[in-house]
């Protein structure tokens, strides 16, 4: 197995701004009838470069590893703009977090900054950008997708985040090479064919979505153009072919409960085994990568290692990596999340608008989403 895997983790910003909307009340995303130059709605904001302006950020849960080195990035930008930020913690509840959109408003936060706890149902984020209409105020989702319509529903409304469907191929890509140029090594069983389990996080989260399909359609394509079977689920009889966290937390913990498990049952013992970990975010790899640790794989020099890939590329993973007990892995960009959004807020500050200043970021072409890209660890 290769081992001393180097980091590529650089932002790339591709110059290809399209504008979103028509620039009129309903539907466009410029600020309408605020004005041009006219700053904050009411007067409420601070001055440009955001001395004295008051922010409520809402994270659906502290724990998630990505999300904490994003909130870190954030502190940072808002202590170098001059905002107070009021962070909030959703514990991964979608009421909770509906209750701090409520208070932070009932309070005087002049803008919201909101990763959403169920992003995927409409009528819980529009309920958000409801209340930030209601107080005239802008409300900017980041990391967990919310829909179009949503967005479009309010000229202050706008996303932050990545392309779901981009991991998922970058992903697919990364296995695909990595098994053609290894297959022998990856089938230990030599029957011919790579099993894999899948670990997916969270249902209904586009990310996951997108990351389970395209990871395995991308990877299979590649095997089969050269001469190789497509990959094979461990469980052969599973009505999904994939497992989810049972929490929707996408944590280390549910996957070496079920790491655990998969490896009592499928075994190199009994023939039929589990040869490949796919996992949609780092936390989840590296669970499985203790499961397998005290199985007896992956411990370094000697052992057999169980390939394993996963999406983040944060320290943990790039440092199992580099140790041979990870694979590889597609990394997204706290530091570019976190200065997409405190650009957006400034832009806002300064001309009421808050995709005014978006050249040389990638947005959509009919909303006012923002896609910052991945990169690889490999």
């Amino acid at each position: 197995m290769k081992k001393g895997l180097a980091l590529v983790l650089a932002l790339v910003m591709a110059l290809s701004l399209v504008a979103c909307g028509s620039g009129n009340n309903g539907g466009g995303n410029n600020n309408g009838g605020n004005g041009g130059n006219g700053g904050n709605n009411g007067g409420d904001g601070g001055s440009a470069g955001g001395d004295g302006m008051n922010i409520s950020v809402l994270y659906y849960n502290y724990s998630d590893a990505f999300i904490s080195n994003v909130r870190n990035e954030m502190d940072a930008k808002w202590a170098e703009m001059g905002i107070t930020a009021n962070n909030q913690d959703g514990q991964t509840n979608a009421g909770t977090q509906l209750d701090q959109v409520n208070t932070a408003i009932a309070n005087g936060a002049q803008a919201l900054v909101v990763n959403a706890v169920e992003a995927s149902a409409d009528e819980t984020t529009q309920a958000i950008v409801d209340a930030a209409k209601n107080a005239n105020i802008p409300v900017i989702f980041f990391n967990r997708e919310v829909s179009d319509d949503v967005v479009n529903s309010y000229e202050l409304a706008a996303f932050v985040g990545t392309d779901p469907a981009e991991a998922g191929h970058m992903q697919g890509e990364l296995i695909g090479n990595y098994l053609v140029e290894n297959y022998d090594a990856v089938d230990l069983n030599g029957d011919g064919v790579i099993s894999y389990v899948m670990f997916k996080g969270q249902e209904n989260n586009p990310e996951a979505e997108m990351r389970t399909q395209y990871s395995v359609e991308d990877a299979n394509a590649i095997l089969t153009e050269n001469g190789h079977p497509e990959l094979s689920y461990y469980d052969s009889s599973a009505a999904t072919q994939y497992l989810v966290d049972p929490n929707g937390s996408w944590s280390s913990a549910a996957a070496q409960d079920y790491m655990t498990t998969v490896l009592s049952a499928y075994s190199e013992a009994n023939g039929n085994m589990v040869e490949l970990v796919i996992a949609n975010n780092d936390d989840m790899g590296l669970g499985a990568i203790t499961a397998l640790q005290t199985a007896g794989y992956n411990n370094g020099e000697g052992s057999t290692v169980i390939p394993v890939f996963t999406v983040d590329g944060l320290q943990g993973i790039v440092d199992a990596i580099n140790a041979g007990n990870a694979t590889g892995a597609v990394g997204q960009s706290a530091t570019g999340l976190a200065e997409a959004v405190a650009t957006l807020l400034q832009n806002y500050q300064e001309t009421g608008d808050l995709m005014s200043n978006t050249e040389g970021m990638i947005v959509d072409e009919a909303c006012a989403k923002i896609r910052v890209p991945y990169t690889t660890v490999s």
